[in-house]
C-alpha cells in the first residue's frame, strides 16, 4: 500500500489534519505579523523594523528553550491525544488573544504574542512526533514522517504566501481566519485515537533549569539517536540559512521582486515535500538510513551548483515572475534550490524514524523534546552565524558555498562517528542498483528479543541482502576470508559481524566466535548464521552443519528459517569457477530479480539440522 493510504486511517489522518493545521496557523500569522511590521511600523513607532523583525523571532523560539523539557515529561506522563486536544484548545484562546491585538492593541503588543504561540508549538513538538511508533507500525513509519514532513513545509508556503494576503484585508478578517483555523486544529484532534502514557509515575519538573540536562542525558545514552539529533540540528541550521535569505537572493542577487521570492519558496516547499515522500519508496518501506549519506551529498552538491548558477547583480529594475523565468539561467536556480531540498528530504525522514524506533519508548517524547532544544539553539546559531559572515562582506551566494562546505566537514564528522549511516548506504545502493529485491513473510522475524537466522548461502552479498532486507541489526557469523575482504570488511565490522574459522585452521578464533554468539543472543539481539558453511558451487544447498544445533542448545532461542532466491549465477556467485571473475554478468543480471523468503520460527529445542536444511530447501522451491 502507498503511503497516502494512511490519510484514509483513522490512527493517521487526524494527527495529520491538526499538525498541518497548527503549521499553516503559525506562519498565517508569523507573516501577517510580519507584514504589518515591514509596512505599519515605519508611521506608528520609533522602534527599527529590524529590530522588531528580529524580536519577533527571538520570542518565537525562546520557549524552545524554556518549556521543551517539561512538554517532553508531559508527552510521557499522559496519554498523548488528550494532551493533543488541551494544546489545541490552548491555541484557541491565543488566537482570541491575537485577534485582541489586531483590532485594539497594535502590532507590539502582537510580537509578544508570538511567545505565547511558540510556547504552544513547543509543548505540541514532541507529542506529535512521538505518537507515531503508537499509531503505525514499524514498515509505516517512513511514510507517516514523510506525510508529516511533506504536510508542515506545505503550510508553510501556504501561510506564507496567504498571511501577507489576509493581512492586507483588514484586522477582522485576519483574526477570524487564526480563531477559525485554530478551532477546525481542535475539531480535528478529537478524532486522534488514544496513546497511552508510556510513564505513568513520572514526577513533572517544571524548572527549565533542571529539567533540560536529564532529557538531553537520556538523548546521549544511545550514540545512535543523539548523533542522529545532530544531525537533524545542523539540517536546520543549514535550511534556515537558506530560507531566511531566500528575499535578498530573490532581490539583490537574481533581480526578482516579491513574485520571485514567491517561486523560490514554491520551489524549495515542492522539492522538500517530493523527497519526503519518495524516501518510503526508495528505502522499501524500512527505516533505511542509507538515504542520509545521499541526502548530505545532494545538499552539498547542489548547494555549491547555486553559487555557479546565481547571476552577477546587475541592478536593474526588478521584474516579476514570468519574466524571471525567462532569463537565462533562472531554471537553473530553481532547480538548485529544488535539488537542496529534495536532498534534504532524503536526510531528515529517516532521522525522525530512527529517534523514533531507536528510543526507548518510556522516554521517546523527552527525546524528542532534546532534539527540538538543539534544533533551536542550531537555528539561533545559524543566524548568528549569517550575521557574522554576511557582515564580514560575504554575499549571500558566497554564503551558501561556505554553509555547503561546512556541510561536508560535518556530514564526514557525523559519518565517522556513527558508521552505520554509510555501512547502510553501501547495503542500500548494492541493493537497490545490483538487483531488485522482493522480501516475504518478514513478519516472522520478531520484533524484539533474541533469535537465530538460518539462511543458505549462495554468493558474498547473501549477508548484505538479508541485512538490507530486515529491519532488526543482524551480527552475523561468517567465514574469516570474507569477512576480511576489502570494502566489505568495513560493513562487516560496522554490523558487529562474527568472524568464525574452522577448527583445523584456526580453534581459538572458532571458540570465540561460538562465545561472542552466546553473549549476543543473551543480550537479546539477532545473529544470522549460513548453516551450510561455505557458499555453494552448484544449484543445490550444501548439507548444514551441526554448530546451529550447538548455538542453540547453548542458548535456547527461535531459529527463522531463509531462502535467498535467484542470486545462482550472479556475479557474487560461484557459477562456472570463482565468484566476481565473470565482470559481464553485472552487465547481463543487472536489476535482476531476487527474492528473501522468510520461514515460521522454529523453537530452539526443535531444531535439527537436517530437518531444517529441508525447510530452507522447501522455501527455496515454494511458489510464491
Amino acid at each position: 500500500m502507498s503511503q497516502f493510504t494512511l490519510l484514509k486511517r483513522s490512527r493517521f489522518a487526524p494527527l495529520f489534519s491538526t499538525q498541518f493545521l497548527g503549521a499553516f496557523n503559525d506562519n498565517l500569522y508569523k507573516n501577517a505579523l510580519v507584514t504589518l511590521v515591514t509596512f505599519g511600523a515605519i508611521n506608528q513607532s520609533e522602534v527599527s523594523v529590524d529590530l522588531l523583525v528580529n524580536l519577533a523571532a527571538g520570542l518565537f523560539i525562546l520557549p524552545f528553550f524554556l518549556f521543551s523539557a517539561s512538554a517532553g515529561q508531559l508527552a510521557d506522563k499522559l496519554d498523548k491525544a488528550k494532551l493533543i486536544r488541551r494544546i489545541k484548545l490552548v491555541e484557541i484562546i491565543v488566537m482570541l488573544i491575537a485577534a485582541v491585538g489586531f483590532l485594539v492593541l497594535g502590532h507590539i503588543f502582537l510580537i509578544f504574542v508570538l511567545f505565547l504561540m511558540g510556547a504552544q508549538s513547543t509543548f505540541f513538538g514532541p507529542v506529535k512526533y512521538a505518537i507515531l511508533p503508537q499509531h503505525l507500525e514499524e514498515h509505516e513509519l517512513v511514510g507517516g514522517n514523510a506525510l508529516i514532513e511533506t504536510g508542515t513545509f506545505v503550510a508553510i508556503l501556504l501561510g506564507t504566501l496567504l498571511g501577507p494576503l489576509v493581512q492586507s484585508l483588514g484586522a477582522v478578517p485576519i483574526s477570524v481566519c487564526l480563531v477559525l483555523v485554530a478551532v477546525a486544529g481542535w475539531i480535528s484532534s478529537r478524532s486522534i485515537p488514544p496513546a497511552a502514557p508510556t510513564d505513568p509515575d513520572l514526577k513533572i519538573d517544571y524548572n527549565p533549569l533542571t529539567a533540560t540536562a536529564p532529557i538531553i542525558a537520556f538523548a546521549r545514552g544511545n550514540t545512535t539517536v543523539f548523533n542522529s539529533i545532530l544531525a537533524i540540528s545542523w539540517f536546520w541550521l543549514y535550511g534556515s540559512v537558506f530560507i531566511t535569505q531566500m528575499p535578498r537572493l530573490a532581490q539583490e542577487h537574481l533581480g526578482g521582486n516579491v513574485e520571485v521570492f514567491q517561486v523560490l519558496v514554491f520551489t524549495f516547499v515542492a522539492g522538500i515535500a517530493v523527497g519526503s515522500l519518495l524516501c518510503e519508496r526508495l528505502s522499501g518501506k524500512m527505516v533505511e538510513i542509507g538515504l542520509v549519506p545521499v541526502g548530505a551529498a545532494g545538499l552539498s552538491l547542489f548547494a555549491f551548483d547555486l553559487y555557479f548558477a546565481v547571476p552577477p547583480a546587475t541592478g536593474a529594475d526588478l521584474v516579476g515572475a514570468i519574466e524571471f523565468l525567462h532569463r537565462e539561467g533562472s531554471w537553473r536556480v530553481c532547480l538548485d534550490l529544488a535539488g537542496i531540498a529534495l536532498f534534504g528530504g532524503f536526510f531528515i525522514v529517516p532521522l525522525y524514524a530512527l529517534i523514533q524506533i531507536r528510543s526507548d519508548p518510556a522516554h521517546r517524547s523527552r527525546i524528542i523534546a532534546a532534539n527540538n532544544i538543539l534544533n533551536a539553539a542550531f537555528m539561533v546559531a545559524a543566524a548568528l552565524s549569517a550575521i557574522l559572515l554576511l557582515g564580514a562582506g560575504l554575499s549571500v551566494t558566497e554564503l551558501f558555498a561556505v554553509m555547503a562546505a561546512m556541510n561536508v566537514a560535518v556530514a564526514c564528522y557525523i559519518f565517522k562517528l556513527v558508521p552505520e549511516f554509510l555501512m547502510r548506504f553501501l547495503v542500500w545502493a548494492l541493493v537497490r542498483s545490483v538487483y531488485r529485491l522482493r522480501v516475504h513473510g518478514l513478519e516472522n522475524i520478531p520484533d524484539s528479543g533474541p533469535c537465530v537466522l538460518a539462511c543458505n548461502h549462495v554468493s558474498f552479498v547473501d549477508a548484505l541482502i538479508v541485512t538490507a532486507a530486515c529491519r532488526r541489526p543482524i551480527r552475523f557469523v561468517m567465514d574469516h576470508k570474507i569477512y576480511a575482504m576489502p570494502v566489505l570488511n568495513f560493513v562487516f565490522r560496522t554490523t558487529r559481524a562474527i568472524p568464525i574459522a574452522p577448527r583445523r585452521e584456526n580453534a581459538e578464533l572458532m571458540d570465540q566466535a561460538f562465545e561472542t554468539v552466546a553473549e549476543a543472543l543473551e543480550r537479546g539481539e539477532v545473529v544470522g548464521i549460513f548453516p551450510e558453511g561455505v557458499i555453494t558451487r552448484t544449484p543445490e544447498m550444501n548439507p548444514f552443519r551441526e554448530g546451529i544445533v550447538k548455538i542453540v542448545a547453548r542458548t535456547p532461542v527461535p531459529v527463522v528459517p531463509l531462502a535467498l532466491v535467484g542470486l545462482w549465477g550472479s556475479f557474487f556467485s560461484r557459477k562456472d569457477g570463482s565468484a566476481m571473475s565473470h565482470p559481464m554478468r553485472l552487465i547481463t543480471r543487472f536489476a535482476s530479480n531476487i527474492e528473501l523468503r522468510v520461514g515460521t520460527a522454529i523453537a530452539g529445542q526443535d531444531v535439527r539440522a537436517e530437518s531444517l536444511a529441508r525447510i530452507v530447501e522447501e522455501l527455496k522451491g515454494r511458489a510464491v
